[in-house]
């Protein structure tokens, strides 16, 4: 995450609310191992990854419903041998994504 902190100082000061989305649990060819990280600002910027592009779309939309509401949630993606010949996708792993509001001393 450290990585991620001059972008996060920047939204900050403008004034703007971020969600955190953390790889909590990968398994087979998953993209991202545990860890990784991808923060999203309530105008819907990126920065960051979980998996590489193949769920940053939904992980986004996720994100933006968690600022929103203010409650966590975890996500759960994966695919069977058979979606992955169907959508053309290499990776057959899974992954289980935390993602909450950044929450700021103070606030």
């Amino acid at each position: 995450m450290r990585e991620l902190i001059p972008t996060i100082a920047e939204w900050r000061s403008a004034g703007k609310r971020i969600a955190v989305a953390t790889v909590v649990s990968a398994y087979g060819s998953a993209p991202r191992r545990e860890g990784a990280r991808l923060i999203v600002s309530d105008e819907g910027e990126l920065a960051g990854s979980v998996s590489g592009g193949c769920v940053e779309g939904d992980v986004l939309h996720q994100a933006l419903e968690v600022l929103e509401c203010g409650g966590p949630r975890l996500l759960r993606y994966a695919i069977t041998d058979e979606m992955i010949w169907e959508v053309g996708l290499a990776c057959g792993g899974t992954v289980e994504i935390f993602v909450e509001p950044l929450e700021m001393g103070g606030e």
